[in-house]
């Protein structure tokens, strides 16, 4: 992480509530520990933090514990998006990192800083897109799909010119999958917000 950037969301106020360890969780929530932890996000753990050293879920993860059920078929729709083959990687990191910084959101800036870096994107366009500008030296696939995010974040739906210009450039298909993600990231934002787990079990309340 570069800590020359400028902007970065901060932290959203006191957590409200606690990492839960494994050997705590009640059965329907040792399930689903189960399916998230043992999961496809296990191989990019070093990329996108999913667990502490004790194996607490963190962010998001440890949310979707709270209400097993829903949370079992939230995991299911990140994982579907965050593995789906259909928008390159740079492109969804670039869409997830436009939305943190939109919302503020300080995990998923932070989980998914080194993953874009991963990906190729550079500080300066890093910066860029904490600022809210479109970053230099992308492809036009890839301006194209953050300006559907942005202005799916700003209005709630794309006008017809951009919906024209979106199917255009990437595909119908492509655009499905940018709506579908902005929808998850967001709702993953407003848990954040809402819940505010701690970074770390050490600044748990």
């Amino acid at each position: 992480m570069n800590d020359d950037l400028r902007g970065r969301p901060g932290t959203p106020g006191p957590p409200r509530v606690t990492l839960q360890h494994p050997s705590e969780l009640e059965p329907d929530r040792s399930s689903l520990y189960a399916d998230i932890a043992n999961g496809p996000r296990r191989n990019q753990q070093t990329i996108v933090p999913l667990t502490d050293t004790e194996g607490r879920l963190l962010g998001p993860f440890g949310l979707m514990l709270i209400s097993p059920a829903i949370g079992a078929a939230v995991q299911q729709l990140g994982a579907a998006l965050r593995f789906d083959k259909i928008l390159p990687t740079r492109t969804r990191e670039l869409a997830i990192l436009a939305i943190a910084a939109h919302r503020q959101s300080q995990f998923e800036w932070l989980a998914h800083e080194n993953a874009a870096r991963a990906a190729g994107i550079t500080d300066l366009q890093l910066q860029a897109l904490l600022d809210g500008e479109e970053p230099k030296g992308m492809e036009d696939a890839e301006l194209t799909a953050l300006r559907v995010v942005k202005q799916l974040l700003a209005n709630g739906e794309l006008d017809d010119e951009g919906y024209v210009r979106a199917e255009s450039n990437l595909g119908t298909e492509s655009v499905a999958v940018i709506v579908w993600l902005v929808g998850y990231y967001e709702m993953l934002a407003t848990a954040l917000a809402t819940f505010r787990p701690p970074l770390h079990a050490k600044d748990q309340k």
